[in-house]
């Protein structure tokens, strides 16, 4: 889908489909969509005082605007979008309500459209920043992955092919261009981590996803680093390679660098995403129900694989350093088994108290590894645990940290880019759970907080390294289309990455 930005009317905007809005509890409606009410002869204002357009969050109207009924007014269609209460309504809000509107679109069969910038009117937000949410939320709203369908997926609809933001003001239309870059970078970015995830075990193999980053490595100008089998076990990588042991394929260890500022090495932030491209359990296997879906236990890796493409277009002024150990965790003759003690690169003995608790292994040594080349801030983020979503439900993924500072400037970026996260606790009593009788620790804490038993187990290898855990095994994937959100995978947290690494280095 083409996203520009176009110095005109919007009531003489040549298209399918021009998009207008409506806050709740308005009966007159103002700005751009008065504009088009009045070229209408007042159609939106009547059908408000028939109580068809309430102006609620979500709610989608489309009318037809034949030329015959209304001369010298272009668009075929209007859609009317509701943005729900005035007080309500942020950056989220657009996101949210272009997604929804595109898949409106799409489903009405419409190719071209047009839409007033929602939320730079009354609302008074910004106009870049709302662009930028406009083209953010399109983009994300529009992914379909049906790459292995036959034949078209009638219900949705022909693609939309272009979305036009129409602006008067000519003095805003570069800094409205801006924003619609932005947030195209940002939902490219998260569709990618989306395709990473949504693909088959079969065809994301460790090796594939290697291939992967060396793409964007490629493509973005980064260094990539790939270390196979040997070079891993030379650096003592005992807990990465015991996962990948029971698996025919061969672990992959990504290491991707972006030097945005080279002089000062120190200027750096660290991201580790874990790369488990399909979770069998191992020897400890899980149940048959659902475990299709492990073939996205991979999403931690391919959101920091997704950002550091987003990084390379962006080019802030900061080093960003990418982690990924990649392997697959499988029940094979040669697997490791529960009772087994391996040794980590920092020397640390774990005892395998369940291999289905793989994930944590194999971030212990990535996190190793970064502090072994200078890591001074660093953020994991891992399918972890299904006990974040017992705890948090579908509303929030997790949060662990043992910095305030570090962990405040990624919840300030979850918030601006709405990938919802809470912070949960790193208590001494649960801290306790991970202790073993015949190693330093064990690799699980049993069924009690076991979110937080896990970010233990990584806390334990991260020190006194500013750290953050984000266990997003609750968001991963979704079941229905829900604002920026279809089926399937959702890429969070990318687009936190992004932004955490674009506040950094603005300081």
């Amino acid at each position: 889908m083409d996203i520009a930005v176009t110095r005109a009317s919007a009531t003489e905007q040549t298209c399918d489909a021009l998009v207008v809005n409506l806050f709740q509890g308005v009966s007159a409606p103002g700005g751009a969509t008065g504009a088009v009410d009045r070229a209408l002869g007042g159609l939106i204002s009547h059908l408000i005082s028939e109580g068809e357009i309430k102006g609620r969050s979500g709610e989608l109207t489309l009318v037809h605007t034949p030329e015959t009924a209304y001369r010298g007014f272009a668009p075929s269609r209007v859609l009317i979008a509701g943005l729900g209460a005035r007080e309500k309504f942020d950056l989220d809000s657009i996101r949210n309500l272009s997604a929804e509107v595109v898949r409106r679109l799409e489903s009405s069969g419409i190719k071209r459209a047009a839409t007033i910038v929602h939320g730079a009117g009354i609302a008074d937000l910004d106009a870049a920043r709302c662009a930028e949410a406009i083209a953010e939320g399109a983009s994300l709203g529009a992914y379909r992955f049906d790459k292995y369908k036959t034949s078209p997926n009638e219900e949705a609809g022909p693609r939309l092919e272009s979305l036009e933001l129409v602006e008067q003001d000519p003095s805003k239309v570069t800094a409205l261009e801006a924003g619609v870059g932005l947030g195209r970078t940002m939902a490219e970015a998260a569709c990618l981590a989306r395709d990473m995830v949504n693909e088959p075990g079969n065809v994301l193999t460790p090796t594939r996803m290697a291939e992967a980053a060396q793409a964007v490595a490629r493509d973005g100008g980064l260094t990539c680093e790939v270390l196979d089998r040997a070079e891993c076990q030379r650096l003592g990588m005992g807990a990465y390679l015991s996962v990948a042991m029971g698996s025919t394929q061969p672990p992959k260890f990504i290491h991707l660098t972006y030097a945005g500022d080279p002089t000062r090495p120190a200027n750096h932030i660290w991201l580790v995403g874990k790369g488990i491209t399909f979770d069998s359990g191992g020897i400890s296997i899980k149940p048959a129900e659902g475990m299709g879906d492990m073939k996205g236990d991979m999403g931690g890796g391919g959101a920091v694989i997704a950002a550091m493409k987003a990084i390379a277009v962006l080019k802030p002024p900061i080093n960003v350093h990418a982690v990924v150990a990649a392997t697959e965790n499988m029940p094979g003759g040669s697997a490791q088994r529960p009772g087994d003690i391996v040794r980590a690169m920092d020397g640390k003995y774990i005892e395998v108290d369940n291999t289905d608790a793989e994930g944590r292994l194999t971030l212990a040594d990535a996190i190793c590894y970064a502090k072994s080349r200078g890591a001074a801030r660093i953020v994991d983020v891992a399918t972890l645990t299904g006990a974040a979503r017992i705890a948090l439900g579908t509303g929030n993924a997790a949060a662990f940290s043992n910095n305030d500072a570090l962990i405040d400037r990624l919840m300030t970026a979850a918030n601006k880019r709405g990938e919802p996260f809470w912070r949960l606790p790193l208590d001494q009593v649960s801290k306790r759970q991970n202790q073993s009788k015949v190693a330093d620790l064990k690799n699980t804490g049993g069924r009690a907080a076991g979110s937080i038993t896990a970010a233990h187990f990584i806390a334990d290898f991260a020190g006194d390294t500013p750290w953050v855990h984000l266990d997003i095994a609750a968001l991963n994937l979704t079941d229905s289309a829900r604002g920026v959100n279809v089926p399937g995978a959702t890429g969070i947290p990318t687009r936190t990455l992004i932004q955490l690494v674009l506040d950094l280095a603005a300081g």
